[in-house]
């Protein structure tokens, strides 16, 4: 498994780490001898880093994570957790009691004194360019709290803005090969400022995996079923916001360029996403010890090249540019 440095955490990660939004029970049900098998299978494959929140599964995952960490104590995991999804997302509810009570529960939830890495989640736009906010977290990380914090985003403009600020460590934002604005501007920042970049839904929630086809259908409670319209939260988290239709048959062109290079589509999809300059870890989620493995593997992938890069710059172009560019 290749490794890199995740920004000013300065903490060296695997190119792949594991997602556990599913183990929060969102993508359907996942027992705990479950998520215990999927978090095995991706350590025992050379992954390092689990991103997590406090609002998957209301701590379910969270707590699913330090469970198997004390069945684990020879396993070293970098665990990074987000906080502020929990309540109404308003600029007011981003306040220094909160970022108390959430990282205080966020502790209790992982079984530690010291959380690894907080993200905000998400939050409202403006809370980005509030001095407070980073004046708050500072004082976190001077308190023993948490070693380090990021942000979770939605948008180019917000993870810019959050580059911009001298301690903030790691942005986590939807990168893969049908969201592609990212490469503009925001990893060209990171790279200059030093600021590690966790790349989110890197299969457009498994478009990208090929396996799916116009007549799939997902569980009701999965997200790929009720937020499709963007109703409970940002569209973009489901399928990277695409056209469910239109992304089937780019997967279809995504899984033959794949082949080309003898690599299943996803296992392609992460490897291409891994490699990109900038990117410090990408986090896939998984479902099965099958799945974990398969995505681990793409840390390990030889390096694909430009031709390989400029077919999948071309695909986003002709499918994708003109519907999600400019929106995220």
């Amino acid at each position: 498994m290749k490794t890199s440095i995740l920004g000013r955490t300065g903490a060296t990660v695997s190119s792949i780490g594991l997602g556990t939004w599913q183990l929060g029970a969102d993508w359907g049900d996942v027992s705990e001898k479950d998520a215990h098998a999927v978090l095995d299978a991706a350590v025992e494959s050379g992954v390092t880093i689990f991103d997590t929140a406090d609002a998957y599964g209301d701590g379910r995952s969270e707590q699913l994570i330090a469970r198997y960490l004390q069945s684990r104590p020879d396993v070293s995991v970098f665990v990074a957790t987000k906080m502020g999804r929990r309540v109404e997302q308003t600029v007011e509810n981003y306040s220094t009691e909160n970022f108390r009570a959430w990282s205080d529960r966020s502790r209790r939830n992982l079984g530690v004194d010291t959380l690894d890495l907080v993200q905000l989640h998400c939050p409202p736009t403006p809370v980005y360019s509030i001095d407070r906010v980073y004046d708050d977290l500072d004082q976190l990380v001077d308190e023993g709290v948490m070693k380090n914090y990021g942000v979770s985003v939605e948008t180019a403009e917000e993870a810019l803005t959050a580059i911009a600020r001298p301690n903030v460590a790691s942005v986590q934002i939807v990168l893969n090969a049908f969201r592609l604005k990212p490469l503009d501007a925001v990893l060209p920042a990171a790279i200059a400022a030093g600021v590690g970049i966790i790349a989110r839904v890197p299969l457009a929630s498994g478009l990208l995996s090929g396996r799916y086809t116009k007549d799939t259908v997902f569980a009701e409670n999965d997200h790929r079923t009720y937020n499709r319209d963007g109703s409970h939260f940002d569209q973009g988290e489901t399928f990277a916001g695409v056209d469910y239709a239109t992304g089937v048959e780019a997967a279809v062109e995504f899984s033959a360029l794949a082949a080309e290079h003898g690599l299943a589509p996803a296992t392609a999809a992460l490897a291409w996403l891994a490699q990109l300059p900038g990117v410090s870890t990408v986090i896939p989620g998984a479902r099965s010890p099958e799945q974990a493995r398969g995505n681990a593997a793409a840390g390990e992938v030889d390096e694909l090249g430009a031709e390989f890069h400029a077919r999948v710059v071309e695909l986003y172009d002709r499918r994708f540019r003109a519907a999600v560019h400019e929106r995220w």
